[in-house]
């Protein structure tokens, strides 16, 4: 058996829940459902599954001691900084160089920082699903969610039949990725029954997913082996990385491999999922008052419905006579919104980028 290994993704921003969400800790490194950072969350799950010492963590220089912070377990050198963002595909291929560095057979799950999940053991069996199918023949794969609504936020992945079975449990192969989709067909394909979201969560050997970015991403698969190369030198990951990282291609790992790749599979998946993708998100994961309000630290609510509260610090925050509204307070910024524009702070935050006075805000 191949030795195994988890990667967690975790570089991005968390816009959508600013105030509490900055650039140095963002979404993944709070706890915006549960107890702990979901980033350590993530940890848990895959801890057992993985020994910790097979267990990565990628994310950027800003949020480095924050992930070193959130994951204490895991060995300081496995939490590794891209000193500049350059998409998933650049990720997933820097990903890939750490294990191969440990096992030029290993096979390895890549996964998102800042899902929920709560059926832990669930969760478990499919992803060692995953694993079995990766370790039984030259494919990439993918764990795909059964969508409950005709999302249009999410890229779709189409099944064409069953192509292995483990455990009892089906592997499907994928026919194709498509992109985000508009109300009209997202509802096609909930009704074809065809169709998962794609969450992100990939796992493959390493030779297989050299092999793909060999065949269909041949600028950023010269970049890597250039990286690689660097890497064994006396100065090790720092160094290589700074000189070679920023000049990878910039390219999402969709477009670069999946979408071109004919040797993809799909487990489908039967734990609960939630990207929790902005603030309404949240409402289902606490107890609401009578009115439906989310109420999280000191937080009132007095002839109103249906609010999110989050206020941080000891700080009371209420509020009288409204309805359907975020309100976050945190010591630096204060967001009020209504909850059918949550999706509009990333333009708030477009804003703040450019002006001086207002960037330490971000």
């Amino acid at each position: 058996m191949s030795q195994r290994f988890v990667v967690i993704m975790a570089g991005g921003r968390g816009e959508r829940f600013w105030p509490q969400s900055r650039e140095a800790s963002p979404k993944h490194l709070l706890p915006i459902v549960g107890d702990t950072s979901m980033l350590a969350q993530t940890v848990d799950r895959v801890t057992g599954l993985v020994p910790k010492e097979n267990i990565f963590v990628i994310t950027n220089q800003s949020q480095l001691e924050g992930c070193r912070k959130a994951c204490t377990g895991l060995p300081p050198a496995n939490i590794v900084a891209e000193p500049i963002g350059r998409d998933t595909a650049a990720a997933a291929g820097l990903a890939m160089l750490l294990v191969k560095e440990r096992s030029a057979n290993g096979v390895m799950a890549m996964l998102p920082a800042d899902h929920v999940i709560h059926d832990t053991t669930e969760y478990q069996k499919l992803l060692a699903v995953a694993f079995e199918s990766a370790e039984s023949a030259d494919v990439l794969v993918t764990l795909g969610i059964k969508p409950t609504e005709p999302a249009t936020g999410f890229g779709y992945i189409q099944q064409s039949g069953l192509w292995k079975k483990f455990g009892g449990r089906d592997v499907m192969t994928v026919k194709r990725f498509v992109e985000k989709p508009d109300q009209a067909t997202a509802q096609s394909y909930v009704e074809s029954g065809e169709y998962f979201w794609n969450a992100g969560m990939f796992v493959w050997r390493v030779p297989v997913v050299e092999a793909a970015f060999k065949a269909h991403a041949a600028e950023l698969y010269a970049g890597l082996a250039k990286l690689e190369t660097a890497s064994k030198s006396a100065g090790g990951w720092a160094p290589a990385l700074a000189e070679v990282y920023p000049t990878l291609k910039k390219i999402s790992v969709d477009y670069a491999l999946m979408e071109k790749s004919t040797n993809v599979v799909v487990v489908p998946a039967t734990f609960d999922w939630d990207d929790v993708g902005a603030w309404p998100a949240i409402a289902k994961h606490f107890k609401q008052d009578d009115a439906g309000n989310v109420l999280r630290g000191i937080a009132m609510v007095e002839g109103g419905s249906n609010n999110i509260v989050v206020s941080a610090d000891g700080h009371l925050t209420a509020i009288v006579g409204a309805s359907d509204l975020v309100v976050v307070h945190t010591p630096e910024a204060t967001l009020v919104c209504p909850k059918d524009k949550a999706q509009d702070i990333k333009a708030l935050l477009e804003r703040l980028k450019k002006d001086p006075e207002r960037k330490k805000f971000l």
